[in-house]
């Protein structure tokens, strides 16, 4: 599974390997710290508003589909 191994995931964890999207990627596309795409990741990660932004951006631009901040936080 795309960046899983084998830890909790949140909901937008399971999109991202759903989806076929690395961290990795998701950092590159959309200028946020790999650490902070790793929280996003976790069950019950906090993350700034700014930050939940730009993840959500990059996502409708890697995936193509219409998801919002409510679809995961």
């Amino acid at each position: 599974m795309y960046g899983n191994i084998g830890k909790p995931r949140s909901k937008f964890g399971k999109f991202l390997d759903k989806n076929g999207i690395t961290q990795s990627e998701l950092s590159e596309v959309s200028g946020v710290s790999m650490d902070t795409i790793t929280r996003a990741c976790a069950p019950g990660g906090e993350l700034r508003s700014i930050s939940k932004d730009k993840l959500i951006k990059a996502v409708r631009k890697l995936t193509n589909k219409p998801v919002y901040e409510d679809d995961f936080w």
